[in-house]
């Protein structure tokens, strides 16, 4: 599933929103310099944003689809997993991982970054945590069950708590911790608001998990669903975001 996003690049560009300035910010702020490699890059929505800070940024990306969107767009990307890709002795200040660290192995993924920070470098992993109303999740549910009803997604609730990612962020900060090479991580979280027209809902639902590899037939019956489910709401909805973050510091010396 991890190369499946690349099916339509540009509709995932397009669709696919960015990450809270904040976050950007105190990123670069705290880090020793401006040279940044984004680990799961994608079409690179975020490797942009920190270009526009002022940053020089490098992309690793495992899907050529995407790398070849990216690069097209302004972003250097070289093609290859994060546990695979050869740094050929570069070193960076900052390593990000923008909703792409599930994709690596967290211990591996770790060290790897520690061994390409400089001292004091930082770790950036973050991502998005939303869930839209359930008058428009219910129906979602409802429909991916009967059209993939073998799907690993199948037995998945309509709705699933922040706590429940949360969680997941802690692992990974623990995950860092492990190495040794870090100083302790700092966890934040990024609360906002975003609202969404139905035609925009429905062109963003193609490019999530689960759905990036169903025919076009089964994505329509989900598609129609939900969207009659959003002309009831009156054709928008506002959707709560969460964006959490775990970022750690490149001990100057193994702890």
């Amino acid at each position: 599933m991890a190369e499946s996003f690349g099916t339509d690049a540009q509709r995932y560009d397009r669709a696919r929103l960015g990450y809270p300035d904040d976050l950007v910010a105190r990123t670069v702020i705290g880090s020793p310099g401006r040279d940044v490699l984004d680990v799961g890059c994608g079409t690179g929505i975020a490797a942009r944003q920190f270009q526009a800070a002022g940053c020089t940024v490098l992309g690793v990306e495992p899907d050529a689809r995407m790398a070849d969107f990216a690069r097209s767009r302004g972003l250097p990307v070289e093609v290859a997993t994060f546990e695979a890709w050869e740094p050929d002795g570069r070193t960076f200040d900052v390593v990000t991982a923008a909703q792409s660290w599930h994709w690596v192995d967290p211990v591996a993924g770790a060290m790897k970054a520690a061994q390409v920070l400089r001292p004091n470098g930082r770790l950036a992993i973050f991502g998005h945590v939303y869930e839209p109303p359930a008058e428009v999740a219910e129906p979602f549910a409802a429909a991916y069950r009967r059209v993939a009803p073998d799907s690993p997604f199948d037995g998945r609730s309509a709705r699933r708590p922040l706590e429940m990612y949360q969680a997941g962020y802690a692992k990974v900060a623990d995950k860092i911790r492990e190495t040794g090479q870090f100083l302790d991580p700092e966890q934040s979280r990024f609360d906002w608001e975003h609202s969404y027209t139905r035609d925009q809902w429905l062109e963003l639902l193609p490019t999530t998990g689960g759905l990036t590899r169903l025919d076009r037939g089964q994505l329509a019956e989900i598609q129609g669903e939900v969207g009659r489910a959003i002309d009831v709401l009156g054709g928008s909805f506002t959707m709560p975001y969460t964006t959490l973050a775990v970022i750690a510091v490149r001990a100057t010396t193994p702890l």
